[in-house]
């Protein structure tokens, strides 16, 4: 267990030592394994003071929140140069993505892409400010003879309290293979995670491969820039769902039984007619209209679903044996940020992506690969 029976940090001095010393003190003495608890802990945990309780329970290890808060980031740092440099082995391909669900039970390869934004809470310049202005003067309120560690240089601070992280994965059909990453940067990074998934997982040489997404443009952009090799580009079914309520709900009311009786055979049709019985009852119901208001509702749904008149064809995917939800996708965002989300928290950008960095681990059994190129790393 490497530092077991070490209080490892108090020795070096607990928070007083400098981020950069502490981690070169690690790589040495710090065992893998040990370095893998203290993450674990610390993302499954609602702050790092609980994690370091827990990492003393379970190992013996003494070590400070905060300087456990700096061991667990700078290894999530580690591992998104890892990932962004494709130093990771994958232990499966497109091949070994196989299942049954298929019409007529034969085994297929089918490999499915996701990709979505999601909200992460960060602290912004104001908010450091405030931050640093109590640190000052609780500092000032010291006895004299305290020793005083010197502040941290002050870092930029965002401008927004959120900001949108882009997730990307791949993933079989039930389940037990998946890729995922998670970026901060812009859609235009997040289709290069696309290429990038793609070409790890060899996914041309799945027999059939289809990516269930929310419409937003910015992703069926850059599905077709990076993935060209897809059989299928379906809209998720929940989200148009959710625009046909939407419409309902002001064409017929809040709770109009008739209306909901609408919703639910137009969203039957789509599902077992097609695309045309969908649109010719949109057309029916829109011409009995008057109200301004109304015809605006429905032409706006109207508009929706023309544009994506391609991913609509629901009938191909029940014939193919095809999802049309992408609750795994939705999964995957709300596991990479439970961490970030605990209560009162702020983070900085860089320090959240090294976090999410470290649940894709958990979400894709990704630890033992990690380990390996840790310790080809420092051999």
């Amino acid at each position: 267990m490497g530092l077991s029976r070490t209080r490892y940090f108090e020795r070096l001095g607990g928070s007083d030592t400098p981020v950069d010393r502490l981690i070169d003190e690690a790589d040495r003495l710090i065992t893998l394994g040990v370095t893998e608890l203290a993450c674990r802990l610390a993302i499954d945990s609602a702050s790092f003071e609980r994690a370091a309780g827990n990492l003393l329970r379970a190992a013996g290890l003494s070590i400070s929140a905060e300087s456990l808060r700096q061991l667990v980031e700078h290894e999530g740092k580690l591992l998104l140069a890892a990932q962004q440099a494709e130093q990771l082995e994958l232990d499966f391909a497109a091949s070994d993505c196989k299942t049954s669900d298929t019409p007529a039970g034969h085994e297929v390869t089918r490999v499915y892409a996701g990709s979505d934004g999601v909200k992460v809470p960060i602290i912004t310049g104001a908010e450091k400010g405030k931050r640093r202005s109590k640190a000052i003067e609780r500092r000032r309120r010291l006895p004299r003879g305290v020793r005083r560690r010197p502040l941290p240089s002050a870092r930029k601070g965002a401008d927004q309290s959120y900001k949108e992280f882009k997730i990307v994965t791949y993933y079989d059909q039930h389940g037990t293979h998946r890729w995922v990453r998670a970026t901060r940067k812009d859609h235009r990074v997040a289709g290069k995670l696309m290429r990038q998934g793609a070409a790890q997982l060899r996914l041309r040489s799945a027999e059939q491969r289809i990516a269930i997404v929310d419409g937003a443009d910015w992703i069926r952009s850059q599905l077709q820039r990076n993935v060209r090799c897809l059989d299928a580009t379906v809209l998720d079914f929940y989200h148009l769902a959710e625009h046909v309520h939407a419409a309902r709900r002001i064409v017929f009311g809040e709770d109009n039984q008739a209306g909901k009786a609408w919703a639910e055979q137009l969203l039957h049709g789509i599902k077992h007619e097609g695309y045309e019985a969908f649109w010719s009852a949109l057309s029916q119901t829109r011409a009995g209209l008057r109200s301004p208001g109304k015809r605006a509702a429905m032409d706006a749904l109207m508009h929706y679903a023309a544009e994506r008149r391609d991913m609509l064809d629901y009938v191909r995917c029940r014939k193919m044996g095809w999802d049309i939800g992408s609750g795994s996708t939705e999964s995957m965002c709300k596991a990479l940020t439970r961490r970030l989300k605990q209560r009162g928290m702020r983070w900085d950008a860089d320090n959240a992506e090294a976090i999410m960095a470290l649940e894709t681990l958990e979400q894709t059994t990704g630890w033992s690969a990690w380990r390996r190129c840790r310790a080809n790393s420092m051999n």
